[in-house]
């Protein structure tokens, strides 16, 4: 497989990255979230985790292993871009403070869970299956693809920094999620009072 293929692969980690992020983000907040350093439709994070995991556990069997090795090189990965873009550009891209068992804010039990979840699917289902779908392609057609998604992330990279004064607006979420925690908790102890007294 060439290096565009790979990149292609990459790219759509990072797409699906990029949704579960914001489909969290908005129901969460109850209006469109686009989550993400970059403006546009992924994050490279999850692309780079994605690899990570292919690489590092990609010949692990075992499902429990994958899950808890996954869980801790993910969240490895998390706390350090986290950590990196503060200290480049002064502001976090998310915060976990007030979430259980969290590091910092950096990163947190639950989001640990969900990265083992999906290091395990995508290493069992999800690789293979893009391995599958871009390998389809002619070697052509996978490096003008490939050419044209990388263009509109290195101009997509070139907006984000040159606008990054503005990304306070973009970054509104992450300020609510202590908030947003603690109404989940307050909703989820209604629930269970209310399924108690019945």
């Amino acid at each position: 497989m060439n290096m565009c293929c790979y990149f292609l692969c990459f790219a759509f980690y990072s797409f699906v990255g990029w949704a579960y992020e914001s489909a969290f983000y908005t129901i969460q907040q109850r209006k469109f979230v686009n989550s993400g350093f970059f403006n546009g439709c992924w994050c490279p994070i999850y692309g780079v985790g994605a690899f990570l995991d292919l690489i590092v556990l990609g010949e692990m069997t075992n499902p429990l292993q994958l899950f808890f090795a996954g869980m801790l090189l993910t969240c490895t990965l998390e706390f350090l871009v986290s950590w990196v873009l503060e200290a480049a550009f002064g502001r976090r891209w998310w915060d976990y403070t007030g979430w259980p068992l969290n590091i910092g804010g950096r990163i947190c039990i639950i989001g640990g869970i969900a990265f083992g979840v999906m290091s395990v699917l995508l290493v069992k289902y999800i690789a293979p299956f893009t391995m599958n779908l871009v390998l389809s392609l002619t070697d052509r057609a996978a490096c003008g693809l490939a050419a044209v998604v990388a263009a509109a992330m290195l101009i997509d990279l070139i907006i984000t920094i040159k606008y990054m004064d503005k990304s306070d607006e973009k970054l509104w979420y992450v300020q609510e999620q202590e908030k947003a925690f603690e109404n989940f908790k307050g909703e989820l102890v209604q629930r269970i009072r209310k399924g108690i007294r019945r």
